[in-house]
């Protein structure tokens, strides 16, 4: 009998203090890394009377853990103010 491989989510967090100095070199190393990502939702505090200066990106991750950690390694190093965290699932196949 055929085993199907397990499905493996990655996922990255990440938080980034001060848009509006560090967004653009953000989205540098998002944008080199781009062909990774399959998911992107940012987030940050906004009503009618302010917009809050730090934010918070989610990323789905797609390809090789050797990218993912390249990645993370490069927006640690814009600021050392930006937190990167990552969570791993690994969801094992149904039984039909």
């Amino acid at each position: 009998m055929k085993m199907e491989p397990k499905m493996i989510y990655t996922i990255f967090g990440i938080h980034v203090p001060n848009r509006a100095k560090l967004a653009t070199n953000v989205q540098t190393v998002l944008t080199e890394y781009g062909c990774n990502i399959r998911t992107r939702i940012g987030l940050h505090n906004v009503d009618k009377d302010s917009c809050a200066t730090n934010g918070l990106l989610l990323l789905e991750m797609y390809g090789k853990e050797t990218s993912f950690k390249e990645m993370m390694a490069k927006l640690k190093a814009i600021d050392n103010g930006i937190d990167v965290q990552q969570m791993i699932f690994h969801i094992k196949p149904n039984k039909s």
